[in-house]
Parts: structure tokens; C-alpha cells; sequence
């Protein structure tokens, strides 16, 4: 039998693997993916702009930043570039952070109210305040809760239902155990789809994800939908990790921020085609003017060119001239200062470069603001 090496250490895989991805069907409930990947919740980012942006370039599904149960409860919308919906932004999850399972069960139908498709619960965020507050990945040490909390909200969600997790808390045998009562649980709840996150929680963001485990746990779980999730920048590495693992779909966190083509390259890859050239400076160009409007629309100028800034960095590394074009997008106060940068970087056609592979996780954030923790 033919077998494929693979580039992470991963065991070999037969032929007819490596081939499977653009086969294997994935769905979420009764919504069936154009393409197995999805734009992640992404704490500070992941709002109805970036979904919308990224939805025109091939994302068939997207989810929210982390929504926290009580702001819902209270009247708010969890942030509104979190929750604010158009009707491109379908289907789309709203995912849920809290400790309680009657208030997650609460806001849970709150997002439905609201016209979200699909409910995704967080067990996975490794932010020291979230995980203090009981909530994220602090319920993967804590099953008992976290079960509550999954069955009182699946009563309340008649629909698609979906969860976030990280493969456990740390590397002992009892934060192994638990996450497998948590997942057999889901499984039993009928729970859609699982995402997981290849790196335990004490990690937080070092080290490689380990998709050994993701491609063990679909072993044991065939029928269960799962998303991988962990160390994809690339569409490359969303094309390694469906035929590595065998996972039924890839969860794009960072790689996402700043690249939307990444899943335009993903579908052309899944077709058998060459990856396409990296989107020239007027195609980025577009992108961003897009983003901002939506931005604009969501927060109001002044804010939205604070907002903007760490999502035109994010930019700036599609560039030729990234250096320049991220210190001067990190200079940007004002509508002015925007239409100065694209002016000065984005007036002229040439192309553009692919982003890095594995980003230096202190550059990548460095000036931002916001690092979007807990839900890559």
C-alpha cells in the first residue's frame, strides 16, 4: 500500500488518504461546507467584518469571538462587533464563555433570538482572567460543570449545537480522563461538530499543537464531526492537517487574520489546482477598503480606525514592502491617517507576497493591542 510521509512527525498515511479531503463531505446540522474550514472565534477580531471579508473569498462558515453570557443576559450584544449579523454572514455561530449552565442556557437562546445559526460553546480559552472567572478552558478540569452546562444548554438549543475545546487542561492522566468525558458527552448529546485545539490549555500558544491526538480522536470517533485546530497559517497547513489527521473540517484562527484568501487558496488546492498567486497590492487593497467600510458601519469612524490598525498589520505582511506599511498603519488615528496609508502603499499593481508559514508569535501581535487569545 502507498503511503504519504508526513512533514510533522506524523505517522505515514495511505494513499487513498491524501486524496480524501476533497471527497469527504462536511457538515454542521443541516448546513453542508462548500469547503472544510472555517474562520474561528478570535477574541478582538473575529467580528461581522472580518467574517463578511473573508466570507467573499470562499469561507463558508464563520464563528464569533467568545460572547460572555452575562453581557447577553444583561441586555447587551457581547460587544457588538461580535454579534451584529447582515445577510452574508450565514451561516454563523455565536459562540458562548460562562460558568453557569442556567445563564449559558439563558443566552444561549438570546443568540438564537438574535438569528444566529448555530450555538458554539468555549471550553477551551487559556486567558488567566477567563480561566480565574470559571469559564473557558478552566471547565475542561472541571467535567461535572462543564456537562451542566452542556445538557441544560442543549435543552435550550433545539438546532445545531457546537463546542470548542482544547485536547485538556495539562498533560496528566486525570486532564486526559476528563476531556474524554466531556467529549464521549458531546458525542452523546448529538452535539454537531467538535473543534479541538491540538495544544492543552497550560500551553496556551507554545510548543506544536499535537495533531497526533486529532487524527487518534477521529480514529476512535468516525462518525462524530470534528475540526482540528492548532498551528494552521497556511492553506498548505489546512491541506496537511485534513490529510493528516483526517479531521472532518480545519478551524483557521490566526492564519485567517489579515489573509482571507487563505481560504480561496484552500479551495483551489481541494480542487487538485496549483496554490494561486498571492493577491497583488490593488486586490489587498480592495479587501482592506472593504473591511474598513464594514468597520466603519459597526463602530463609527473614530473607532473604527483605532480598530483597524491591528487588522491593517495583519495586512501589511501580503506586502512587498511589509515593514514600512505596518509602521506606518500602526501610526493611524484617523480616517486621514488610513486613506494616507492606502494612498502611499496601495495606489500602484504589483504583487503581493505569501505571509509567513509559522509567524513569530511576539511580532505577529507586537503594537495591536488586542492578541486574540482563547479561541485559537
Amino acid at each position: 500500500m502507498a503511503t504519504k510521509s508526513g512533514p510533522r512527525g506524523q505517522a505515514n498515511k495511505p494513499a487513498e488518504l491524501v486524496a480524501s479531503p476533497a471527497t469527504r463531505s462536511c457538515r454542521i446540522g443541516e448546513f453542508s461546507l462548500a469547503l472544510p474550514a472555517m474562520q474561528a472565534g478570535l477574541a478582538g477580531y473575529s467580528d461581522m467584518a472580518m467574517r463578511v471579508v473573508a466570507r467573499r473569498r470562499d469561507c463558508p462558515y464563520a464563528v464569533t469571538e467568545a460572547l460572555l453570557d452575562r453581557v447577553l443576559l444583561m441586555g447587551g450584544r457581547g460587544r457588538e462587533k461580535g454579534s451584529v449579523l447582515c445577510p452574508e454572514d450565514h451561516p454563523v455561530a455565536g459562540q458562548l464563555l460562562g460558568s453557569e449552565a442556567e445563564e449559558m442556557a439563558a443566552a444561549a437562546r438570546v443568540l438564537l433570538d438574535c438569528g444566529f445559526d448555530v450555538i458554539d460553546l468555549n471550553f477551551a480559552c487559556p486567558v488567566r482572567k477567563v480561566m480565574g472567572r470559571c469559564r473557558g478552558g478552566y471547565l475542561l478540569g472541571d467535567p461535572a460543570e462543564a456537562i451542566e452546562i452542556m445538557r441544560r444548554v442543549r435543552d435550550a438549543v433545539p438546532g445545531a449545537l457546537t463546542m470548542k475545546l482544547r485536547r485538556a487542561l495539562d498533560e496528566s492522566a486525570v486532564a486526559g480522563e476528563n476531556f474524554q468525558r466531556i467529549f464521549e458527552e458531546a458525542v452523546e448529546l448529538e452535539f454537531a461538530a467538535v473543534a479541538v485545539h491540538g495544544r492543552t490549555v497550560r500551553q496556551k500558544y507554545t510548543g506544536l499543537a499535537d495533531w497526533t491526538f486529532l487524527e487518534q480522536l477521529k480514529s476512535r470517533y468516525p462518525q462524530a464531526t470534528i475540526f482540528g485546530s492548532g498551528d494552521v497559517f497556511t492553506a498548505e497547513d489546512a491541506m496537511r492537517m485534513l490529510v493528516e489527521t483526517g479531521v472532518d473540517g480545519v478551524w483557521i484562527a490566526r492564519g485567517a487574520i489579515g489573509n482571507p484568501w487563505i481560504f480561496r487558496d484552500l479551495a483551489a488546492l481541494m480542487r487538485g489546482e496549483s496554490l494561486p498567486p498571492p493577491p497583488g497590492i490593488l486586490e489587498q487593497r480592495q479587501a482592506i477598503l472593504e473591511h474598513y467600510a464594514m468597520a466603519t458601519t459597526l463602530y463609527g469612524e473614530d473607532q473604527a480606525s483605532r480598530h483597524m490598525r491591528k487588522m491593517g498589520i495583519k495586512y501589511a505582511k501580503l506586502h512587498p514592502q511589509g515593514a514600512v506599511v505596518w509602521r506606518d498603519f500602526i501610526a493611524v488615528r484617523s480616517q486621514m491617517d488610513w486613506q494616507g496609508v492606502l494612498d502611499r502603499h496601495y495606489h500602484q499593481d504589483g504583487p503581493g507576497i505569501r505571509p509567513p508559514s509559522v509567524p513569530d508569535a511576539q511580532d505577529m501581535f507586537r503594537g495591536c493591542g488586542v492578541v486574540p487569545e482563547g479561541c485559537t
